[in-house]
């Protein structure tokens, strides 16, 4: 019995890590909460699965937001400025239809998977788009950090 609890200890001991992941150093992860009226004329394309939109609106993420609507009441978030270097005057990635597009080195990222596509094989570290948290509720999109 004792041996029992010992190896639940240890489990548990040994099951929990504080490592979250490599962390972007080029983006600073910024606390904010949006909300998307899926009702108003501005939102209303995120209505249909596959469509996005940027929200470049002041204070949302560190250079604005892509939201994409990947279909079955699922959204996604993802910060607009390219992850693959500190912001600058070119990093605010573009849209593409379902794929942002950064003009600095002319990387692409899906919005469906925030993952880079056209990553370099240079042995060099790259890292795949910021995401943010996005539920709904009704007829609206919450998109926080």
């Amino acid at each position: 019995m004792r041996a029992l609890r010992l190896l639940i200890l240890m489990t548990l001991i040994l099951g929990c890590s504080n490592d979250r992941g490599t962390r972007n150093p080029y983006l600073q992860e910024v606390g904010f909460r949006f909300d998307i009226n899926l009702n108003l004329p501005l939102y209303s394309p995120l209505t249909n699965p596959g469509n996005t939109i940027y929200i470049g609106t002041q204070g949302v993420g560190t250079r604005g937001v892509f939201v994409i609507n990947t279909g079955f009441n699922v959204f996604r978030a993802f910060e607009a400025s390219c992850p693959n270097h500190a912001p600058n005057s070119c990093s605010t990635m573009e849209l593409d239809s379902q794929i942002a597009v950064c003009s600095c080195e002319d990387f692409e990222y899906s919005l469906f998977t925030g993952q880079q596509l056209n990553r370099p094989d240079d042995g060099n570290r790259y890292y795949d788009m910021l995401e943010y948290r996005a539920t709904q509720s009704g007829n609206t999109v919450f998109i926080s950090n």
